[in-house]
């Protein structure tokens, strides 16, 4: 049973900060490249952030560059990401989503256990 659980969705105002957590059952995240992706309504899923197994490398989408860090605890089998200046842009559901055709990059399609998403919603 391999499985991914996303929490610290909710709702937050401009400006504000969520922790979003992906907690691994059913397999060691240490082997693996995860990835952060979200989907808005109408528009297609998008990367926003991924990092290597050991967590020596990461990857930023532009519109999320500066104000969103991830980071990965191996030991407790958890990768987050931390929102900070969160703009109604943002608002999406997130998933996060383990590597499995080894390529490095942080595109959807090479990623292939999913979680069930969380959703972060930035409103006034």
């Amino acid at each position: 049973q391999v499985q991914l659980v996303e929490s610290g969705g909710g709702l937050v105002q401009p400006g504000g900060s969520l922790r979003l957590s992906c907690a691994a059952s059913g397999f060691a995240l240490n082997y693996y490249r995860i990835g952060w992706f979200r989907q808005a309504p109408g528009k297609e899923r998008e990367g926003v952030s991924c990092i290597s197994s050991s967590g020596g490398s990461t990857n930023y989408a532009d519109s999320v560059k500066g104000r969103f860090t991830i980071s990965r605890d191996n030991a407790k089998n958890t990768v987050y990401l931390q929102m900070n200046s969160l703009k109604p842009e943002d608002t999406a559901v997130y998933y996060c989503a383990a590597e499995t055709i080894i390529t490095g990059k942080c595109v959807p399609e090479t990623y292939a256990y999913w979680g069930q998403g969380t959703q972060v919603t930035v409103s006034s």
